[in-house]
């Protein structure tokens, strides 16, 4: 008989937003007249553009000619859509990318999962405390982790991020070979400066480590001093991988399309210490070995953002989510509660009111408000006492849902 990947068998039996979707519809099958509000799983509500259909239409058209018919796609994207990020996302911050430094996907989280194939299975990892679970759980799947001991992977450096020390993740006190940094953060919504991230780039020079920076919320940025890319501190190049999405940026999350930058410069060295490979070729040939690129219509689509109507578009759609979180601020500074975020990301890290568990917390708001949260506890040991709500619902939901915590408060 074929012997299973025991490592799949460390992970929880349903991952984070599974467990939350069975607790909902518990509940909806015992109250079926009360209409839930979720404020917890970050799906947007807004419809595509208009610059980003008219795309996706001429695309199909396309695709029903001969003449203009697309097979299989370049594994690394096509060239009018890698043309299209670095002249809009890199070139006017002073960073300068060749195309082939640009690999699109079919959304960051399949990336920010799968990158973690082209180390040693034996390189130790350090993680921003609470954290995105797909970096982790990645990393069990293939025995990197270690075991679960008192909720946390033996094999796994956490850097807790805290009220008490303002959500910076402090530099660990020894050497960490891939370390994961998400800025704008998900969950808590709070960013790094450029002297902090400058701290982790140093770090990584330093050490020989390598940063996967999660970046899929830079859009969100607010404060004109925060940076939107890693690559805007000196020496990340040589240090650091970057994952963008277009999901929160332009609804994308049915569409599916993102990139990920690997710079050629950026090395990991064999274990006899004798020779230094380029992470950009491997993660060129795991491509072209694993995936046959991301569809011609998605990537007309996301070419389009980069339009003048689409980037005035896709900024009404995020304001529009920003709007949703000042409301949500307001109503949360009124009713007391200590919250973090909803400044520079679409998220709200807010402290559950009388130290109850994020998990107790979030049943009494399900059944007490008929309205969804995320329990902190799920994203991290550093998350219990807190709840995470996101910015991405309907206006008029937004307010109802803010209007029934208060009442219910």
């Amino acid at each position: 008989m074929a012997l299973v990947n025991e490592h799949f068998l460390k992970l929880s039996n349903n991952y984070l937003f599974a467990d939350i979707a069975k607790k909902v519809n518990a509940y909806k099958v015992s109250h079926p007249k009360t209409e839930v509000i979720s404020l917890g799983i970050g799906d947007v509500t807004q419809p595509l553009c208009p610059a980003v259909i008219d795309a996706m239409h001429k695309a199909v058209d396309e695709m029903a000619e001969k003449a203009t018919f697309r097979g299989y796609g370049p594994e690394r994207g096509y060239d009018f859509l890698r043309e299209a990020i670095l002249k809009n996302d890199f070139q006017p911050r002073g960073i300068h990318l060749d195309p082939s430094e640009i690999f699109v996907n079919d959304g960051a989280k399949s990336d920010t999962g799968n990158i973690q194939e082209i180390v040693r299975w034996d390189n130790s990892i350090g993680v921003t405390d609470p954290i995105y679970p797909v970096y982790i759980d990645s990393n069990v799947m293939i025995g990197r982790a270690g075991i679960m001991q008192d909720g946390k992977w033996s094999n796994v450096t956490y850097f807790p991020c805290t009220a008490e020390n303002g959500f910076v993740p402090e530099l660990p006190d020894h050497r960490v070979d891939m370390i994961y940094l998400c800025y704008p953060n998900n969950p808590t919504g709070t960013v790094l400066t450029k002297d902090e991230l400058r701290k982790w780039v140093n770090y990584a020079l330093r050490n020989d480590a390598i940063i996967f920076y999660d970046a899929a919320y830079e859009a969100y940025i607010q404060d004109e001093t925060i940076p939107h890319s890693i690559y805007e501190i000196k020496g990340a190049r040589k240090c650091a991988i970057e994952f963008h999405s277009y999901s929160k940026t332009a609804g994308f999350t049915g569409v599916r399309c993102g990139y990920t930058v690997i710079p050629k410069e950026l090395k990991a060295v064999t274990l006899d210490g004798k020779e230094q490979v380029e992470l950009n070729h491997l993660w060129d040939r795991r491509q072209s070995t694993k995936f046959n690129g991301t569809s011609y219509i998605s990537q007309r689509a996301a070419e389009a953002i980069y339009t003048p109507e689409g980037k005035e578009q896709v900024k009404q759609t995020i304001d529009y989510y920003m709007g949703n979180a000042k409301i949500m601020t307001e109503s949360l500074r009124k009713m007391g509660f200590t919250f973090y975020g909803g400044e520079n990301a679409p998220y709200l890290w807010v402290k559950t009111p009388h130290g109850e568990s994020s998990w107790r917390f979030f049943e009494q708001l399900l059944y007490g408000a008929s309205v969804v949260c995320t329990p902190g506890v799920g994203f991290g040991p550093s998350g219990e006492g807190y709840f995470r709500l996101t910015a991405f619902g309907e206006r008029e939901q937004c307010k109802e849902a803010m209007r029934r915590i208060e009442e219910w408060i």
